[in-house]
């Protein structure tokens, strides 16, 4: 009788054989993996993301989320003495001109030069993401009420005229304004919040201002990735629970690293799925650190409620 050891081995021969007679290469490229990029655009630091992967034995494919919009495919990386190219298509406008990349691996680091779509050209850096791999579940602190009902203490405006005001226990956005931001950040979370819209409305709830849990009008609509309870541009629910507009929802969102569970009017709709990177709209590409919560006010009326979270122990 063979001992298991030789067994073993010649499992592994064959599948050694089985790879070279395909033409796969076992090392991967230095490039391969996902990237946290800040592009300096005109005077301000934006936050993107860069994910490139192996397609086939050779070629060199990803995926690029940029300022705003949802995750690009790439369809083609090219990477020769420590230089990568990458295009990006446009994302709503049909007529204009690819984003090229070009950025040279420098260590652990890459740097380079994006020329958008306006034929400017602006400089970039990227440095590979953290896994934010647990190695065990949290425990959990006590509650915390993040909105008082009646003012907007511990929160704060960005990016445009603020619309939000609270009256009657609802925190409101008016109309197209100013997202609203947390005053604190949090690491690992769990988040209940309830929201309400006007038909045709579109928000969001950002986690750690990074992670775009999708609001939006779509009742009666199949699932997709830019839809309710969607992690915009990654993750699609399994389910659409949307209700009607003019009609009280609520999500309860556990965030640990980057598992994510959504539980959506009562049903899971996404169950302990990985978020590969930052979404459109976010606040920065540092997803080691802790951040805050971004409820979206700049593409419509919303109106938000009993807002708690209850954040992990250190």
């Amino acid at each position: 009788m063979k001992s298991t050891g030789s067994i073993s081995n010649r499992l592994k021969t064959v599948g050694l054989i089985i790879c070279i007679s395909l033409g796969l290469s076992a090392i991967a490229s230095p490039i391969e993996g996902r990237w946290d990029m800040t592009v300096d655009f005109e005077g301000m630091n934006l936050p993107s993301w860069l994910e490139v992967r192996h397609s086939g034995s050779k070629r060199l494919i990803g995926e690029f989320v940029g300022f705003g919009g949802s995750a690009r495919p790439v369809s083609k990386v090219v990477f020769e003495n420590d230089v990568m190219r990458f295009t990006v298509p446009p994302q709503w406008e049909p007529e204009d001109r690819d984003f090229e990349f070009e950025g040279t691996l420098k260590g652990d680091v890459l740097v380079g030069t994006m020329v958008a779509s306006n034929g400017k050209t602006y400089k970039w850096t990227a440095r590979r993401a953290p896994s934010l791999v647990r190695d065990k579940q949290p425990e959990w602190d006590q509650p915390i009420t993040l909105f008082d009902g009646k003012s907007l203490n511990g929160w704060h405006p960005t990016r445009g005229t603020n619309q939000w005001v609270a009256e009657n226990g609802i925190l409101s956005n008016k109309k197209s304004g100013a997202n609203l931001i947390t005053d604190q950040s949090f690491g690992d979370f769990k988040l209940h919040i309830e929201f309400r819209y006007p038909a045709e409305s579109n928000s969001g709830v950002y986690l750690r201002g990074r992670y775009e849990v999708q609001v939006i009008d779509c009742f009666g609509q199949e699932p997709q990735k830019d839809l309710l309870g969607a992690v915009y541009g990654f993750i699609k629910p399994n389910e659409n629970v949307a209700r009607k507009p003019g009609e009280w929802q609520s999500y309860d969102i556990t965030l640990i690293g980057r598992r994510v569970s959504i539980v959506a009017n009562g049903k899971q709709i996404v169950c302990d799925a990985e978020i590969p990177g930052i979404t459109g709209g976010a606040l920065d590409s540092n997803e080691g650190t802790h951040g805050p919560f971004m409820l979206q006010g700049d593409h419509g009326a919303v109106e938000y409620r009993n807002i708690v979270v209850t954040p992990a122990k250190k």
